[in-house]
């Protein structure tokens, strides 16, 4: 099993990680999991939120989701949902979300993906986990902006940095979401793509596997 290292920096205010290959997370452990809808591992508990391996929706928690775009009207700028058949933990059956973002606008321009929480009550969790990679022939940037919404709807961001063609696991902290008040009334998890940190400004990202767990 390939581990990784994540780096903590701060720039302008808003906090990134950088994933370095073959190396292990300074603050931890955090090892890949099986499928299920609920996982005990030998760091403790992982839940599923989405694994997308119906290849349709609501994710595993009774959620919708879907992209948004800054403003629909505007042909300059869009995102772009589709199941792919393709799992990151190798199920053939398995399923992936493929997100195909466009921030190359005149306009100030950012969309991404939205996946609802349900006012979840993750108080016994400390850790949000994702897969993702980009798409080696459209492109994909190497920096995503990740965040959470409790249900005072107001976003809190983090930034990742790292990405590449193939599937690597990234795993956050809670409390590197400092704007989140209730972790016991989780709303959202959401993807931005933006002007400022997506380069290139167009491209296809694929994302699987969003699981909450205590580290």
């Amino acid at each position: 099993m390939m581990k990784r290292v994540m780096c903590l920096f701060l720039i302008a205010s808003l906090p990134f990680l950088v994933l370095l290959p073959s190396q292990v997370f300074s603050e931890g452990a955090y090892e890949t999991t099986g499928a299920g809808p609920a996982v005990d591992t030998a760091l403790g508990s992982e839940l599923i939120i989405a694994d997308f391996d119906t290849g349709d929706k609501p994710n595993n928690i009774g959620g919708d989701f879907g992209t948004w775009d800054k403003d629909p009207n505007d042909e300059t700028q869009v995102s772009q949902m589709s199941f792919e058949a393709e799992d990151a933990l190798g199920d053939e059956l398995g399923y992936s979300i493929r997100l195909d973002y466009d921030v190359d606008s005149p306009n100030p321009a950012y969309n991404g993906f939205w996946m609802k929480l349900q006012n979840f009550d993750a108080s016994a969790y400390n850790t949000v986990n994702f897969y993702v990679r980009g798409d080696e022939t459209n492109g994909f940037t190497k920096r995503l902006k990740i965040e959470l919404k409790d249900s005072t709807n107001q976003p809190s961001p983090f930034i990742i940095t790292g990405l590449t063609d193939e599937w690597q696991k990234f795993s956050i902290p809670f409390e590197k979401f400092r704007r989140v008040k209730f972790w016991d009334a989780l709303n959202e998890f959401v993807l931005v793509f933006d002007d400022i940190n997506s380069n290139p400004k167009t491209g296809t990202i694929y994302l699987d596997q969003v699981t909450f767990s205590s580290e």
